[in-house]
C-alpha cells in the first residue's frame, strides 16, 4: 500500500513527465499504476473522460454525484453512459436527502449559503466515495475559466490525499468537440441550449453569448467553484 508520502512523490513525478503526454497515454499511466484504485469522476456533462479512459481501461469506475438537485438532462446522461459504455458507474449520494436536509438547515440552503450545500451535497459525498481508490480523474480543462489554468495533467489533490489526474487539461473546447464528433461520444442535451457549463439546477444559467462558459454557475454570487476543485 501506496503512503501518502509515496502518491505524492509520484503524482509530482508524473505531473512533470506527462505534461506534453496524449489524453490517452495519461490515463493509460494512471490504469497501469494504480489499476482498481483508480477511478474516473464525471459531472455528466459530457462523457469524454469516461470514454477516453474505457478504451484503456475497460469497465473502469465511473463516479457521478447524485446531488438530488441535478436536471433531468444530467441524470439521463450518467443513465445512457452506463447503458452504452464499457464502464462501471457509481452513484454516491449525500447523507441526506434534499427533505431532510430543508428540514435541517431550511428550504433553499443553495440560495442562503451556497458553500455549505456544495460541501454537504457534493464535496462530503466524493471524499467519503473515494476512499478506496489512490488516484481519481477529472474533466478540468485550464481553458475553462481563470481559476482553472493552472491545473496540471497529474497533480495531488491535498484535500483528499490521492493523486488527481485531468487528462484533458491542455484540451481547447474544439479539441473537445471534435473529439465528440469522431468518437460520438454522449454529451448532454443542456449543452447545446445554452448551457455550456452544467451543475446542479438551482444553481445554473443559461450562459450570454461572450460571457464566461462557467458564467452561468452561481450567477451574481461571486463563488466560482463547489469546492471540489478549488
Amino acid at each position: 500500500m501506496r503512503t501518502a508520502t509515496d502518491l505524492r512523490e509520484l503524482a509530482e513525478e508524473a505531473g512533470r513527465e506527462l505534461e506534453d503526454a496524449s489524453a490517452t497515454d495519461i490515463l493509460r499511466w494512471a490504469a497501469e499504476t494504480f489499476e482498481k484504485r483508480f477511478c474516473v469522476t464525471s459531472s455528466m456533462e459530457d462523457a469524454v473522460v469516461a470514454h477516453l479512459a474505457s478504451r484503456v481501461f475497460p469497465g473502469v469506475d465511473v463516479v457521478f454525484l447524485d446531488t438530488g438537485y441535478h436536471f433531468p438532462e444530467t441524470i439521463g446522461t450518467r443513465d445512457a453512459v452506463e447503458a452504452v459504455m464499457d464502464v462501471n458507474v457509481i452513484t454516491l449520494t449525500p447523507r441526506q436527502t434534499v427533505a431532510e436536509q430543508d428540514a435541517q438547515y431550511g428550504p433553499k440552503l443553495h440560495d442562503r449559503d451556497p458553500d455549505r450545500c456544495c460541501a454537504l451535497r457534493k464535496v462530503a459525498p466524493l471524499r467519503e466515495g473515494l476512499t478506496g481508490y489512490d488516484a481519481w480523474a477529472t474533466g478540468l480543462r485550464r481553458e475553462e475559466s481563470p481559476t482553472r489554468a493552472g491545473t496540471p495533467v497529474v497533480g495531488w489533490d491535498e484535500k483528499r490525499e490521492k493523486v488527481k489526474v485531468s487528462p484533458i487539461a491542455r484540451w481547447t473546447q474544439e479539441d473537445v468537440d471534435a473529439y465528440v464528433a469522431e468518437h460520438g461520444v454522449l454529451t448532454n442535451p443542456l449543452l447545446w441550449d445554452g448551457y455550456p457549463s452544467i451543475g446542479c439546477a438551482p444553481c445554473t444559467r443559461r450562459v450570454a453569448p461572450g460571457e464566461d462558459a462557467r458564467a452561468g454557475r452561481w450567477a451574481g454570487s461571486g463563488k466560482t467553484e463547489c469546492g471540489l476543485h478549488g
